[in-house]
């Protein structure tokens, strides 16, 4: 069959061609878009086959994490020490273990912490329940079913036009609102409905196939990976307010479409690059609709285009193994070197506690109940997104429980998950970056918060 022109306007698509639009992008956006209420919870198909896996292997599972990132140090330390023939001289394994030492210490780091912590060896610091236990019990299993399965998937929504068509379709609004292109919005719902790994995995894809510049990856990665509903549920819960979950949930919405509009217009998002990974800049070709055609139809062409140069299904199912391998072997140690330390000075050290000091006087000034209580909750969300809402249960102001548990979700960026994920990716990043972000977020989020909480209480 002859590949679709979406440049010949002459040319008109064929059945074959709208079929290979159509049937993989519908399948991808009923796995990873679609809604599916389970046990009063809605969540997404990827999700639920991510949690039935880890249901059938939870015995197995921590074994076979440490047995990943056993592997995956192991093949690093080898490629960097003796450059063996059989990865440098192929491109996805000489980008996956040939590495920059700074990555190679964080993966051998992982590994020493995924073994203390499997065998219980060692400081106990390091492998309780509350630090590098929690990470591998807990956290590790879902990411690692999460991986599998949104990885081998991910060709579906990327590979077939279905971005084509909703990034033409998007563009007047998220140009316009947020500076992105289209697409990204499509990376945004499938964090919103089922997990923010999704989002960032489909991120860090993009700006690897060069459709988002440094910029927008790195403004999507930190803005558009919206906390699922289900964790929000969580959440709430955790704070004894799931009877105020619909202007909870509408809080945090709010808040956070404030911070996706002001916070990329800040440095360090502000000061991004528009290049391409490949050092090109965009042209805005991808974005213009041709006279003659409507952002409908003329998204259309080009995701009919797109979906005609796809490959055999072998290279299909070939992206996808690896889409997930590079997700399993080079982003779990980070988040297990990176999330444990984490961890380790939230439990063990003051850190925190005095970084949340300089909040005090804006809790104050914003009439707060227990000001000085809730002060100490506000940067340890750094380290994981939950930990603030365990600290305010104890908190008696119900006001009070209800900004730190919405400020919590609107800050979004934290070490044992999603900034473990960033810093593991490819998306343009830095530890130091990830946390200015993370204030800005605090700064900008907790008025518009403490503002909807005078309003409901």
């Amino acid at each position: 069959m002859k590949p679709f022109n979406a440049k010949n306007y002459q040319q008109i698509p064929g059945l074959y061609h709208w079929l290979t639009f159509l049937l993989p992008s519908l399948a991808g956006l009923l796995l990873f878009v679609m809604p599916v209420m389970i046990e009063g919870e809605y969540t997404i198909p990827v999700a639920i086959l991510a949690g039935l896996l880890k249901s059938m292997l939870s015995g197995f599972l921590p074994a076979i994490i440490t047995l990943v990132l056993v592997v995956s140090c192991l093949l690093t330390l080898l490629a960097k020490w003796f450059s063996p023939h059989w990865i440098i001289d192929r491109p996805f394994l000489a980008g996956l273990f040939d590495i920059s030492p700074i990555w190679c210490l964080i993966r051998v780091v992982g590994m020493i912490f995924v073994l203390i912590g499997f065998f219980r060896v060692g400081p106990e610091a390091i492998w309780s329940e509350s630090t590098g236990g929690m990470v591998l019990n807990e956290l590790m299993p879902t990411l690692f079913a999460v991986f599998l399965f949104a990885g081998l998937l991910l060709p579906l929504l990327m590979n077939f036009g279905l971005l084509e068509l909703l990034g033409t379709l998007m563009t007047r609004v998220m140009r316009p609102l947020f500076n992105l292109p289209g697409r990204a919005a499509i990376d945004c719902i499938a964090s919103w409905l089922g997990d923010g790994s999704v989002g960032i995995l489909m991120t860090s894809k993009q700006y690897e196939t060069a459709h988002y510049t440094q910029r927008e990856a790195a403004v999507i990665g930190t803005t558009f990976s919206a906390v699922s509903i289900t964790f929000s549920l969580v959440v709430i819960a955790q704070v004894g307010l799931e009877h105020l979950f619909a202007p909870f949930y509408l809080t945090v919405c709010l808040a956070g479409v404030v911070a996706a509009v002001i916070v990329p217009r800040l440095p360090p998002l502000s000061r991004k690059k528009d290049l391409f990974i490949t050092g090109k800049g965009r042209t805005g070709d991808e974005e213009a609709i041709p006279e003659g055609f409507g952002g409908l139809s003329w998204g259309l062409r080009l995701a009919l285009h797109k979906a005609s140069r796809v490959g055999s299904p072998a290279q299909v199912v070939a992206d996808g193994c690896k889409n997930a391998i590079d997700m399993v072997l080079g982003v779990l140690p980070v988040v297990m070197g990176v999330g444990t330390v984490a961890l380790m000075i939230s439990e063990y050290t003051p850190i925190f506690h005095y970084l949340g000091l300089p909040f005090l006087p804006l809790l104050q000034l914003l009439q707060i109940p227990e000001a000085d209580i809730a002060s100490t909750t506000m940067v340890v969300g750094f380290a994981d997104m939950f930990v603030p809402s365990i600290l305010a249960a104890s908190i008696s102001s119900e006001m009070t429980r209800f900004v730190i548990a919405a400020l919590s979700l609107t800050q979004l960026i934290y070490l044992s998950e999603v900034g473990a994920l960033l810093l593991g990716s490819r998306i343009p990043v830095s530890l130091l970056e990830l946390f200015v972000i993370f204030i800005l977020r605090t700064l900008v989020t907790l008025p518009i918060i403490a503002g909807m909480a005078h309003l409901i209480f």
